[in-house]
């Protein structure tokens, strides 16, 4: 079940960027939400929920899949970027006022996840620093922090070009 659970139900197992692959949910969920004109409300409790719960499933399970793999932060876990791609969405979700184009949807989804992937993977300062933390607290803050670093880009971008 932690396997299950951590690897986001097996996103993690799938090859190349798993990573990638489990930032993936967040994203469909919250395109699909705007374009079904979801409340802001609604869809802040739901990408709130999916943070926490991907969190929770980080802490809780992924100290049992580092010690069965010996890795510090093994690729399967994926729970963390689960969690932090929700926190980029969960910030904008504030934001906007809907309703939006498909395009604008499309844009909005597929900006915040390219902008949490690439800082999740850059890890500016001090990103990389928050991997040093113990048990499954290394693995997930710094995924926390990239979501964060990804919201306000995205708040910056949705207000400048895609707002009008």
């Amino acid at each position: 079940m932690k396997k299950l659970l951590t690897s986001c139900f097996g996103l993690g197992y799938l090859p190349i960027a798993p990573g990638t692959w489990g930032s993936l949910p967040p994203v469909i969920i919250f395109a699909l939400m705007c374009y079904l004109n979801a409340s802001v409300g609604t869809i802040s409790i739901i990408m709130a929920a999916l943070a926490l719960a991907g969190s929770v499933v980080c802490v809780k399970f992924a100290p049992a899949i580092v010690a069965s793999t010996g890795k510090t932060d093994p690729g399967e876990v994926v729970a963390d970027e689960f969690a932090g791609q929700a926190i980029t969405f969960l910030a904008i979700s504030f934001s906007i006022a809907g309703p939006f184009s498909a395009g604008q949807i499309w844009v909005i989804a597929s900006l915040g996840f390219v902008v949490f992937r690439l800082l999740d993977i850059v890890k500016p300062w001090p990103i990389r620093k928050l991997e040093k933390l113990p048990n499954g607290w290394g693995i997930l803050s710094d995924d926390l922090l990239a979501g964060a670093y990804a919201a306000i880009v995205l708040l910056i971008c949705t207000e400048l070009w895609i707002v009008k």
